[in-house]
């Protein structure tokens, strides 16, 4: 990778989904608004400071660049595309969240 950008794998095992009140939501079922989308760092760019591999990252997949790479399916983003970070190594901090 290079300059500022960060490889993440897609996660793609959504499925179905229930609401807080325990409707059963399909997978082929439209969300209104936007959705962001957690996936797994895979590979950061030498410029890359607040994310490390195997970080996972919450980003909008509507300004995505998708890669397929040996039958697999990775996006590209711009560090400062990410909205927030959940790391294992951030400890026992309050949120869980570096952000």
């Amino acid at each position: 990778m290079l300059h500022d950008r960060v490889l993440v794998s897609v996660d793609r095992g959504e499925g179905e989904r229930r609401s807080t009140g325990g409707i059963l939501i399909p997978a082929t079922a439209e969300m209104g608004g936007r959705r962001l989308a957690w996936s797994r760092v895979v590979s950061i760019g030498p410029h890359v400071r607040a994310v490390e591999n195997g970080d996972r990252v919450l980003f909008d997949p509507d300004d995505k660049a998708e890669v397929e790479v040996h039958g697999s399916t990775y996006v590209v983003l711009r560090e400062r595309d990410i909205h927030a970070v959940a790391a294992d190594r951030l400890g026992d901090s309050q949120t869980g969240l570096y952000l």
